[in-house]
């Protein structure tokens, strides 16, 4: 079996391409064009204009001392321009540093009801022949912007008419449809074929095996589609991939274009929705034509829930009539065509939960594959991906970094790469060694370093035993996170911070949650052991615990009072109701559970404070004087982590 497609699948030639020169103007025409007028109007142009004056100024002085040759008066201007003889012209360039050399030298505004006739008639009786001031009336018109008034509207007419058909044959040119503002309602999908140079395959995408084997069926059936429809069988026509931001959705879907080598559209869902009513429906017709047209192809939406959201869950109390139509366009051209047209639709999705019924049902989008957070193995896949490129030091150990990047993302982990790459470059180091990755992965995750940030001694001393009361507790809870180091270099918004390494898990027990929560409140219980008072730096511990033991008594159903309840909607439809689901009275014994759960934690974290008082204030003088410690820190100075064989329970 050769995997031929059969003549209703097989693609049609495509046009050849006319590769002969088109014939236009020559730009050399047009440079001497443009050169030509620019010199005609420079050497027409008198550079220098004359200088404005008064009429008390020339009759007062200029007329009397018989050094005006001519007055020349412009009558549909209301001007009159005043010549001065040539040699008389030196005793008015030391006022004036700039003179026309011809003429006019001077000129001023007359009023409708100005005679100069008058004075001058009055002077010429007087004076000699040689010195008597002549008297001309002249019409300036000006031909050029009179034919530039009648021409340029006309002219700009042309011009948008010209523009406007030129981008309609520019998009008729292309494939058939309008263009310039008729394009609107085209598909703005990019296509990827196969010349395309950028190709992605399967070893560009580390980890992500599960993932890989759901696609690998997709890619089979558009490489030999022949063997399943012969037994009968039906691809499914489409794949949701869902998973959190940046854990390589896209990157996947264009894996499976790139191994099936097959054309592969790539729109976002975003693309379909736009302010002129019914574009959005038009371009997933668009799409979908210029799809069946290119079968067997792959089609990709990325981000569909911009488009696809359940049509019961838009916010607010008015729906979105544009987003739904193209909604409704969407999922009657994915069950529109048959199952064996050889059009496979992939869509991608970090919010699974709030697309719309329909599109989710078999027919349409018929089996979800899970993209998660990688895991260890998984990680050190993908640093080795992105550290093809980066020199490195010699014996540079792998997983140590897949340790230090739990909870990471695919995205997170290239991100750390260049981090890493820049701070060794910012030091000037010959390679990357392990310092810089840590650096690069504290930078991420708690923000820049501010050593220049002024903290009063007091501040700084509160924020070194708040830290400590955080690394003490958890040191010596069993379930808590290991600890990493602890810093009170203020990072981000951040004063202080403790890192921890935490376990990779996929449920958590009551105990687990309960230390954890100690552990949190030991900045808190510390301030209060030492100073004998609390400051606003554990603010945000106290949102991390609240949100925590809310969720144990009114989601996980830990709380012996509640009992095995638990009011979570994974429908989001509680979202937009206006009243909890559970009564007053239950409210308040959710309020009362919630708080008796924190001040047991809370109660916890200052026993175990006051027990090692002496390692805890040991452990908060040496990160003051340090500014960063260790775990080995902690362990030399409480020995080794021991387990709590004995915790308590709700």
């Amino acid at each position: 079996m050769n995997g031929t497609l059969p003549p209703s699948q097989q693609r049609p030639p495509l046009p050849r391409k006319n590769n002969a020169p088109k014939k236009g103007l020559n730009p050399v025409w047009i440079w001497l064009a443009l050169g030509g007028i620019f010199i005609y109007f420079w050497s027409s142009y008198n550079t220098v204009e004359p200088q404005k004056a008064e009429w008390q100024e020339v009759k007062e002085q200029m007329l009397p001392a018989g050094d005006v040759e001519r007055l020349s008066l412009i009558t549909n201007q209301e001007r009159v321009d005043v010549y001065i003889r040539k040699d008389s012209l030196v005793k008015y360039k030391n006022r004036f540093s700039v003179l026309p050399k011809e003429g006019p030298h001077f000129y001023f505004i007359s009023q409708p009801d100005f005679n100069v006739f008058q004075t001058v008639e009055a002077i010429n009786a007087g004076a000699p022949e040689t010195q008597k001031v002549k008297i001309e009336t002249e019409v300036h018109n000006n031909y050029f912007a009179r034919i530039l008034d009648w021409l340029l509207f006309p002219v700009l007419l042309i011009a948008l008419w010209f523009l406007l058909f030129r981008g309609m044959s520019r998009g008729m040119g292309g494939g058939g449809g309008m263009g310039g503002i008729f394009t609107v309602g085209r598909s703005k999908a990019q296509l990827f074929d196969k010349d395309n140079k950028n190709k992605v395959t399967f070893k560009d995408v580390a980890g992500l095996e599960e993932a890989k084997v759901e696609v690998m069926e997709i890619v089979d059936f558009l490489k030999n589609p022949k063997k399943y429809t012969d037994l009968g069988g039906k691809i499914p026509k489409g794949a949701l991939l869902v998973g959190p931001p940046g854990t390589g959705k896209t990157l996947l879907a264009k894996a499976v274009a790139g191994e099936a080598d097959v054309p592969f559209f790539s729109m976002s869902g975003s693309d379909f929705v736009e302010m002129f009513v019914g574009v959005g429906a038009s371009r997933v017709r668009d799409l979908f034509r210029q799809a069946k047209e290119k079968a067997p192809c792959i089609v990709f939406i990325d981000e569909i829930d911009a488009v696809g959201r359940a049509r019961s869950k838009n916010g607010g109390f008015t729906a979105n009539d544009e987003r739904e139509n193209t909604l409704n366009q969407l999922l009657t051209e994915m069950d529109g065509f048959g199952s064996n047209s050889g059009v496979i639709i992939l869509a991608a999705t970090n919010r699974a939960d709030v697309l719309d019924g329909a599109l989710m049902r078999a027919g349409r989008f018929d089996r979800q594959i899970h993209v998660d957070l990688p895991e260890l193995r998984e990680r050190a896949e993908i640093f080795k991906v992105h550290l093809r490129g980066l020199k490195l030091v010699d014996g540079f150990d792998l997983d140590f970094l897949a340790k230090q990047t739990p909870g990471f993302s695919g995205a997170d982990i290239a991100n750390v790469c260049n981090e890493a790459a820049l701070i060794a470059a910012r030091k000037n180091k010959p390679a990357i060694d392990r310092q810089d990755f840590l650096d690069a992965i504290d930078r991420i995750v708690g923000g820049l370093e501010r050593k220049s940030k002024i903290i009063s001694a007091t501040e700084k001393r509160t924020i070194a035993f708040h830290e400590a009361g955080h690394a003490t507790v958890s040191w010596w809870l069993e379930h808590a996170n290991p600890l990493l180091k602890v810093t009170i270099i203020p990072r981000g918004r951040a004063l202080g911070a403790a890192w921890y390494l935490p376990e990779e898990r996929q449920i958590t027990t009551a105990e687990q949650l309960l230390d954890e929560m100690a552990a949190t409140l030991g900045g808190r219980a510390a301030e209060e052991l030492t100073f004998g008072q609390i400051s606003t730096g554990a603010m945000n511990d106290l949102e991390k615990i609240t949100k925590q033991a809310y969720a144990m008594v009114a989601y996980f159903g830990m709380s012996e009072k509640v009992g095995n309840l638990s009011y979570y909607d994974s429908t989001g439809q509680q979202d937009y109701a206006f009243k909890h689901p559970y009564s007053e009275k239950t409210a308040e014994l959710l309020d009362a559970e919630v708080k008796r759960i924190i001040d047991m934690s809370y109660k916890r974290a200052k026993e175990i404070l006051a027990e090692r008082r002496e390692g805890f204030t040991q452990l908060a003088e040496q990160l003051l004087e340090k500014e960063v410690i260790f775990s080995e820190d902690l362990e030399r100075i409480f020995g080794k982590r021991a387990s709590r064989e004995n915790t308590e329970r709700l």
